[in-house]
């Protein structure tokens, strides 16, 4: 008999779930140093903004096109299975930016086109793994235990983002690309060896007689015939495409605060470190009674933080900001992830967190290059302050547009069968 979803710990009892959030915290933070360090990299081969806005534009333009299709496969096979054939291509991605410094030593235009192929490579494995490994996470748990599950995970993901780009700056000023792309490596591999340990395999529909196409739109239809769920990643999607600094770290670190690699790794950890430490209050505290308005206070909140962080010219008022922006984000992703699984059939799970990550995933990286052709066109401060007054608009029109995220009160009510 599965544990009453009250205790804070209960999805963390089961092993399988264990072996799961083992291999994300891992694979998480290989992702993390290889953000960090590549972001760093570029800006030091360029110095040029408008190159870091590149690098999310790189990822994200693979990660959309391949998103839908990668949902239906996930419904359609094994998503343990699918998850390591996507982790495995990331681990020749960061073999590949491991030695390409190595192979073209004196030709840092050539490195740095290559690392943007290197990261298409990854949007596409991404694209597959994002599906595979959501819907995996929720296979492992009983559905009572969804909202704990979730509180862990989104808490793991953000744990290996507090951890992941500290230990990436750390790694990149004490032995420069090579040290931090090993342990990249080593991270990856060890992500990989804990997803394999999963004893599971996916329940998959016997026969699938519908079309590629038809079953691509049964997900983009859900999504769009749910009113909540399509306000809420709509929330998400815009006031994280319009409150997205984190492709402009590395000026901010270099030209405004002064604080080097190491400061850099801070900065990108801070919004993780506030993340983690709601994650295990929210793992503790009761349901929320009133989700939709805490849905929307939490992203009026993001907003308002990043607005100070482009003014501040204060490392530690910076550091503030964003760990607070990280600690909103994490009450608008437990709400919008409950929710989802929640409302979603499981046949559909793989389907519908496609679009999810289409709505949600992809605005991270093309926050990232919209971030760096606002900053190319008005200055670095302006455009993130910009930004943070884009998310609060955003807040108000969707509160104004879709009075069932006003009301919205405890998620497990709208929960299927």
């Amino acid at each position: 008999m599965p544990e009453p979803a009250q205790n804070p710990y209960a999805a963390l009892r089961i092993p399988n779930f264990q072996r799961y959030i083992a291999g994300l915290l891992a694979f998480t933070m290989a992702i993390q140093i290889q953000g960090t360090v590549v972001g760093w990299q570029v800006y030091q081969l360029t110095h040029d903004k408008l190159a870091l806005g590149l690098i999310g534009l790189a990822e994200a333009l693979p990660f959309i096109s391949m998103s839908l299709y990668a949902g239906h496969i996930a419904d359609r096979h094994d998503r343990r299975g699918l998850a390591l054939g996507a982790l495995g291509v990331l681990l020749l991605c960061s073999v590949a930016l491991l030695v390409l410094p190595v192979l073209l030593p004196t030709a840092p235009q050539l490195v740095v086109r290559a690392i943007y192929a290197v990261i298409m490579l990854s949007g596409v494995a991404r694209s597959f793994l994002q599906p595979a490994r959501q819907a995996l996470g929720a296979e492992l748990v009983p559905r009572t235990l969804y909202g704990n599950a979730i509180t862990w995970r989104s808490g793991t993901w953000q744990l290996a983002s507090v951890i992941g780009p500290a230990l990436g700056g750390l790694l990149y000023a004490a032995g420069g690309t090579t040290l931090a792309y090993t342990v990249d490596v080593a991270l990856t591999i060890a992500g990989v060896a804990g997803i394999a340990m999963i004893r599971h395999r996916s329940a998959l529909q016997p026969r699938h007689d519908e079309r590629i196409v038809d079953s691509l739109a049964v997900g983009v239809r859900f999504v769009f015939r749910e009113r909540l769920l399509l306000g809420a990643l709509s929330l998400d999607l815009f006031s994280v495409l319009f409150g997205g600094a984190t492709a402009l770290l590395p000026v901010f670190a270099d030209e405004i605060l002064h604080v080097g690699p190491r400061g850099l790794g801070l900065l990108r950890a801070a919004p993780a470190i506030g993340a983690v430490v709601m994650s295990v209050a929210l793992a503790h505290l009761p349901p929320v009674a009133k989700a939709g308005r805490a849905l929307l206070r939490a992203v009026a909140l993001f907003g308002i933080c990043i607005i100070a962080f482009g003014l501040s010219r204060s490392f530690a008022l910076s550091v503030a900001a964003l760990a607070l922006s990280g600690a909103a984000d994490m009450v608008s992703v437990f709400i919008r992830s409950t929710l989802i699984q929640t409302m979603t059939p499981v046949h559909m799970l793989g389907r519908v967190m496609s679009v999810n990550s289409v709505f949600v995933g992809s605005s991270n990286e093309i926050g990232m290059f919209e971030s760096g052709v606002t900053a190319q066109w008005l200055g670095t401060v302006p455009s993130v302050v910009l930004g943070g007054v884009a998310t609060l608009v955003v807040v108000a029109v969707t509160a104004w547009r879709l009075p069932a995220i006003r009301t919205l009160g405890r998620i497990d009510a709208h929960s299927v069968q």
